[in-house]
């Protein structure tokens, strides 16, 4: 179907109805020399054939390469079922529900995935939802100083495992806005922050950001750290990825207070790898400081009959167009991906997440083993870790890469610009996706690779 609907009759008796002989002159208030007279290397326009075609060759140009890059995006399986509900029209085409009345299919779809996403993190308020967790660090800093004004610091702690992507977007949204972002140094032994570093902070942080697992793969003293942060007067920012809370202790419940904000990818709940989007992002965060939370939340209600309905709460329509008045400029939210992921865990449940969750977790402890059995790879870090880990090669990371992706395997992270103290570190990461076979095929690739290379 045409995105505009209209035949050209209806468009010209349009046209005449307010009196003007075409849309250019819709737009002739625009000066001339300003209007492009064409666009290059813009191809010619495609028939929907054609578009179908060529798409066609394109996705069969992808070899289907084994991947094991994690770093923040995660290939895992998805249900069959998952995206033939999402991609139904109903679905795929609904606009932002703010007209309730019309809207009680999307708004209960939403309001059950704020159900589940609080249950996972333990807080008490979920939002529906961000673009990434990239711009949701941001969102959270900033809500975080909106929220503890008490504090009049603008320093945000992160501790030492929080990605550097997530930071660098971070500091490009909320730097503008006097924030700056300070990171923990790292333990070289065991890949987390440095037992100690929290006492030679200085001045209190507003909030202190933790990861956990951390983007090395290994777990953060949580507990510590978020009495500390609380001790000092900081709200605390947990940055999860959603399948580890299946098995790991949940935001809500680190130290002695829990944290107060938590953020996430949501792209592991359902949302394939899609060359990089569009992804979603989570966000929850306790009851007191629910209305400093950007994004739109539904609520379920009673209507005057006692039947129950679902609406947006808290917030009115204003607060998402008006950017001199919102809390954030976000204009709307990743629906589809949403509803994707509450069919994705409504499909698996607590125990489907906690197998997934699991045998990923073992996958990566056998691909360690695999892996470190090759003269010239040694494992990075004697702490535990979730479905990523740290291997370190004895030559650059680079050609070893390219080698691999020679012969159909991604193999993983290269860490060397991003963590320089580290050397020639590479994060690789498994998933339940992951056959005994394909960790065999990743040995075998990586042992050719190092060879070839001495």
């Amino acid at each position: 179907m045409p995105f505009i609907p209209h035949t050209d009759d209806e468009v010209e008796a349009m046209l005449g109805a307010i009196g003007v002989n075409s849309i250019d002159d819709l737009f002739n208030e625009i000066p001339r020399d300003l209007l492009i007279k064409d666009l290059d290397g813009v191809p010619d326009a495609l028939s929907e054939m054609e578009v179908s075609r060529m798409m066609r060759e394109r996705a069969a140009r992808d070899r289907g390469a084994r991947c094991f890059i994690g770093a923040g995006a995660y290939e895992h399986h998805i249900p069959a079922a998952v995206w033939d509900i999402a991609t139904r029209g109903e679905f795929y085409s609904a606009y932002t529900p703010y007209q309730a009345e019309a809207s009680q299919g999307t708004l209960q779809t939403i309001y059950e995935y704020q159900s589940m996403v609080c249950s996972l993190t333990g807080l008490d308020v979920s939002n529906a939802s961000l673009y990434d967790c990239a711009s949701g660090l941001a969102e959270a800093a900033l809500m975080a100083v909106r929220a503890n004004r008490k504090s009049k610091s603008r320093r945000i702690l992160l501790s030492a495992g929080v990605s550097p992507t997530y930071e660098k977007v971070a500091t490009a949204i909320a730097g503008t806005q006097g924030l700056t972002f300070e990171r923990l140094p790292l333990d070289l032994d065991t890949g987390a922050s440095k037992p100690g570093s929290l006492n030679e902070q200085g001045e209190p942080p507003i909030a202190v950001v933790i990861q956990q697992p951390s983007f090395l793969g290994v777990y953060e003293n949580v507990d510590a750290i978020t009495d500390w942060a609380h001790a000092n007067g900081a709200l605390v920012i947990a940055v999860v990825n959603p399948t580890s809370l299946a098995v790991l202790k949940a935001p809500g419940s680190w130290g002695a207070a829990g944290a107060d904000i938590a953020i996430g990818e949501g792209q592991a709940l359902g949302v394939p790898l899609s060359s990089g989007g569009p992804y979603f992002g989570i966000m929850t965060c306790k009851s007191e400081i629910v209305r400093q939370m950007p994004g739109r939340i539904v609520g379920r209600t009673t209507d005057l009959d006692g039947n129950p309905g679902f609406t947006l709460t808290l917030q009115a329509r204003e607060q998402h167009i008006r950017r001199s008045k919102a809390t954030s400029n976000i204009c709307t939210n990743q629906g589809l991906m949403v509803t994707a992921a509450t069919i994705y865990m409504s499909l698996l449940g607590a125990e489907g997440l906690r197998r997934v969750a699991l045998t990923s977790q073992q996958q990566t402890a056998k691909l360690l083993d695999l892996l470190t059995s090759i003269k010239g790879v040694e494992r990075a870090f004697s702490a535990p870790h979730f479905h990523e880990a740290v291997i370190q090669l004895d030559r650059p990371v680079g050609p070893v890469l390219a080698h691999l992706a020679a012969n159909d395997v991604l193999g993983g992270f290269d860490l060397s610009k991003t963590y320089p103290e580290l050397g020639n570190a590479l994060l690789v990461c498994a998933t339940e996706t992951k056959t005994d076979e394909d960790l065999d095929v990743y040995r075998s690739a990586l042992q050719d690779a190092m060879s070839a290379a001495a």
